[in-house]
């Protein structure tokens, strides 16, 4: 029996997203002065999680959109560790996520419309897409997790399984 889920995208807040990870934003946020009283330091907007043994690097990812209406075929996690995407040309962009467990429900995958001023750190096993770009050559600061270990398990659909996301709505 096929089962459709058409995904309503959602603005992306830090209480909306808080089970699926952080929102990285200076907006609204504590900060305070250094270097004289020439920078606000918006502290601690993200933890990174890694494992014992391994370490945190930063890439920089390049993305092309995909086509809307995108079938979601499949969703990633990163057991041993956190990853942050953070947008380097202040593109809006979308996050589709799924709870922590052993495989993704299609009843608890969400799509989340972010704004290119916010990233987003996934925490370890929060089930995801891979990045979800709108406009042509995107790019991401992405930090993540190397280290011994396999930290990215796949996770395909059924084909009796339709989760869909459309941009109804969303100015690209």
């Amino acid at each position: 029996m096929r089962t459709d889920v058409l995904l309503k995208i959602e603005p992306l807040t830090r209480a909306a997203f808080a089970e699926f990870g952080d929102v990285i934003e200076a907006e609204d946020r504590e900060f305070f002065m250094i270097n004289g009283g020439s920078t606000r330091r918006y502290h601690k907007l993200a933890t990174t999680e890694v494992d014992e043994g391994a370490r945190v690097i930063i890439n920089i990812f390049e993305a092309m959109p995909l086509q809307y209406p995108l079938h979601i075929a499949m969703l990633e996690r990163h057991p041993k560790g956190s990853q942050a995407f953070i947008p380097l040309q202040c593109n809006n962009y979308l996050v589709v996520v799924a709870p922590r467990g052993n495989l993704p429900e299609k009843a608890g995958i969400r799509a989340f419309y972010a704004k290119g001023t916010q990233g987003v750190n996934y925490h370890a096993g929060v089930w995801h897409h891979p990045v979800l770009a709108l406009k042509d050559h995107d790019r991401f600061l992405v930090v993540d997790r190397e280290g011994e270990g396999n930290n990215c398990d796949e996770h395909f659909f059924s084909a009796e399984t339709k989760v869909v996301l459309a941009l109804d709505g969303i100015s690209m």
